[in-house]
């Protein structure tokens, strides 16, 4: 076999923007290939599909993104770290010129419907397990507030709920673009869930 002609992380971190700003069926292999500066072929034997490519530029994404929330999440009172999460998390999404969205929404909603059309099991899986990874962190930190006495609802619950507003929030921001919106939802969701206690 040939070696790589091209430097993989700078690919990945090129279709991952555009994946992330277009959709995977709006990005095209040729695109990618043009931006990075390799050839199509490249890719193709180096990922097989396009899927496969998006696949492994989401699995990178994933793991920074989820590296910075441990870091969010790790310091601080319990209403300062689930503000900040919900900052990091507004953040994220709204970042790019113009916003280029959550990038783990617009995948879910490419998601095919039958075999063929679409963004596989794979894709699915994928989606789910941050999802689920970012919902036990979030769960994480919740416990340890209430051994702190800051928390006393049932941390589990709590998390699914946090995560699931963040859901809501990505679509809002892609329906009517309202940062200082998203902002006052997140407040308020900290606020419903620590019973308005203060930190």
């Amino acid at each position: 076999m040939r070696p790589r002609e091209f430097d993989q992380d700078e690919v990945l971190r090129v279709a991952f923007d555009q994946f992330w700003r277009k959709g995977v069926r709006g990005t095209s292999l040729s695109d990618i290939a043009r931006d990075a500066g390799v050839q199509r072929g490249s890719l193709y034997n180096a990922f097989g599909s396009k899927e496969a490519l998006f696949l492994c530029a989401y699995e990178r994404y994933a793991s920074e993104y989820f590296t910075a929330l441990q870091k969010t999440l790790g310091a601080g009172t319990l209403r300062e770290r689930l503000m900040a999460f919900f900052e990091l998390t507004i953040r994220n999404f709204r970042s790019g010129s113009p916003p280029r969205g959550c990038p783990t929404t617009r995948g879910l909603m490419e998601l095919g419907s039958v075999e063929g059309e679409g963004l596989d099991e794979n894709a699915r899986q994928a989606f789910a397990n941050l999802i689920a990874r970012i919902t036990a962190l979030v769960q994480e930190a919740l416990t340890e507030g209430a051994r702190r006495g800051e928390f006393d609802g049932e941390p589990e619950i709590a998390a699914h709920h946090i995560v699931t507003v963040t859901r809501g929030l990505a679509v809002l921001e892609r329906a009517f673009g309202d940062e200082p919106q998203l902002r006052k939802i997140a407040a308020h969701t900290v606020d419903l869930v620590l019973d308005r206690k203060s930190g």
